[in-house]
């Protein structure tokens, strides 16, 4: 079994898929190609905003959202220390300083009620993270950084289709960015990212940003970065986006399936073996960009799942506070107790839009079997 099926994807696809790169073969135009608009447009139009420009990876797209606001030496942004290292990698590299404010332990997003206590002279913006697919409750922390006059920045890297009291994800902040890594809910055939905004001065100078600062033929007035999506993921994307509606409601049904199975297999476990499902709020459908639980003992249900031929993942095993490379922020273990806490117990399910009724049984099956054995 795969822990993400993108052959049988692509096998799905495969029609429309090969007929958009043999088009990008046959024009040559491997950068800023015409389907790099088309994709544009067709994203601002799905998400609901005026502004889309798409990027060379979803990393690339946090890095030029932070360059946007000249973020750098001194500066403060604000994330959370359960997620991937990219969040607060871009940071680092523009020589800010992460500040991190620990997760809701239910939803695994930045925590709002812990957020106003974190904010200082230095906030120059903060970056919750919409986690594992769903988002995190944005007009809680947009209203808290209005106050501060703080601009907000989230990282859909895992979000791309949710959505938040009916409106998208990537349309909930000022700019909201994402990623299209093979892995992600809408992937491409290597990497690619997305950045979108309401704002047409910030559309113009990220634009601008992910060609080296360019404003015009071989004029820079500003340092940027080589950020450009190339013109063949653009085509692959927009082959995948003829499909990706059907694709969110499948991973939305497949998401709900699994927790009625586990509930079902674990009603009568000793509650000591019992573990947590995923719980997404009444006001947000997640697009379960992973179907992550936490078990105790997780070491021992992970191998064991493996003998059995279930592949697992764990995101994340170690918080970034507690990263070798922030090892200089002096944060030791106990300062963001919900996110350790959740580092020790996580492992993810297989899941993908093309996972059958019969794989999830099995899955939970030798779910159970693991945790009891």
């Amino acid at each position: 079994m795969d822990f993400i099926d993108l052959k049988t994807q692509y096998h799905k696809l495969r029609k429309p898929i090969n007929e958009r790169i043999q088009t990008v073969l046959d024009h040559g135009q491997y950068i800023l190609g015409a389907e790099v608009g088309e994709l544009e447009q067709k994203l601002a139009d799905y998400v609901g905003v005026r502004h889309c420009i798409v990027v060379a990876s979803g990393t690339d797209a946090l890095l030029m959202a932070l360059m946007a606001f000249d973020i750098g030496p001194g500066d403060e942004v604000i994330t959370s220390p359960f997620t991937f290292i990219a969040t607060a990698e871009v940071i680092a590299l523009l020589g800010a300083t992460p500040i991190f404010v620990d997760i809701d332990p239910n939803t695994y997003n930045l925590n709002p009620r812990l957020l106003e206590a974190a904010i200082g002279s230095r906030t120059k913006a903060i970056m919750p993270v919409s986690l594992y697919g769903q988002c995190a409750d944005m007009d809680t922390i947009n209203a808290i950084a209005a106050r501060h006059s703080v601009p907000v920045i989230e990282d859909a890297a895992q979000s791309f289709g949710a959505t938040y009291k009916g409106r998208k994800s990537c349309a909930l902040s000022l700019i909201g960015a994402t990623s299209f890594f093979p892995s992600k809910p809408l992937g491409c055939y290597g990497d690619g990212g997305a950045l979108f905004t309401d704002d047409s001065g910030l559309a113009k100078l990220i634009n601008g940003l992910r060609v080296h600062g360019q404003d015009g033929r071989y004029r820079h007035p500003r340092i940027g970065i080589n950020g450009r999506m190339d013109t063949i993921q653009a085509a692959v994307l927009l082959a995948k986006l003829e499909t990706f509606d059907r694709e969110v409601k499948s991973r939305d049904r497949l998401g709900k399936a699994y927790s009625r199975l586990i509930g079902d297999a674990f009603h009568d476990a000793d509650p000591a073996r019992s573990m947590t499902t995923p719980y997404v709020e009444p006001h947000n459908r997640s697009v379960y960009a992973q179907y992550t639980i936490e078990v105790s003992d997780r070491d021992r249900v992970q191998a064991n799942m493996k003998s059995r031929g279930i592949p697992t993942a764990v995101h994340y095993p170690l918080p970034l506070h507690r990263q070798p490379v922030f090892s200089d922020l002096g944060l030791d273990r106990g300062s963001f107790p919900d996110s350790e806490r959740a580092a020790e117990r996580v492992i993810s399910l297989p899941m993908h839009p093309y996972l059958s009724e019969d794989q999830q049984r099995e899955v939970v099956a030798v779910l159970r079997e693991a945790v009891s054995g």
